[in-house]
């Protein structure tokens, strides 16, 4: 699936950006940063071996943790952990994988 594609995509990217914080953001934003990342594609490729209305279910958890990656960006954002670039970026993906989740769970 494409959207089990972007979010590992984005997987990759968060866990990229993290390396560079600070070790005393290893519990809290980094860890709450990789956790909603990884959250993301897993479950969709958890749901995708369910009935489509589990599945939906899932997905539903899937963007409930890309809106609490949006939130952990502007914080990185503006503890200046992250450039205007770096946060342009992610937060474009995320919109985009928001985008696909939704439009994916109307038609099931």
């Amino acid at each position: 699936l494409k959207i089990w594609q972007l979010g590992t995509e984005i997987m990759k990217d968060i866990y990229d950006l993290t390396e560079k914080f600070p070790r005393r953001e290893d519990y809290r934003l980094t860890s709450q940063l990789t956790g909603c990342a990884v959250s993301m594609p897993s479950n969709i490729a958890e749901g995708s071996a369910r009935t489509d209305k589990s599945f939906s279910i899932f997905l539903d958890y899937s963007l409930g943790s890309s809106f609490e990656m949006g939130t952990q960006l502007i914080a990185a954002h503006h503890a200046k952990y992250i450039s205007n670039e770096e946060f342009e970026n992610l937060n474009n993906k995320n919109n985009e994988f928001q985008r696909m989740v939704i439009g994916f769970m109307g038609s099931l």
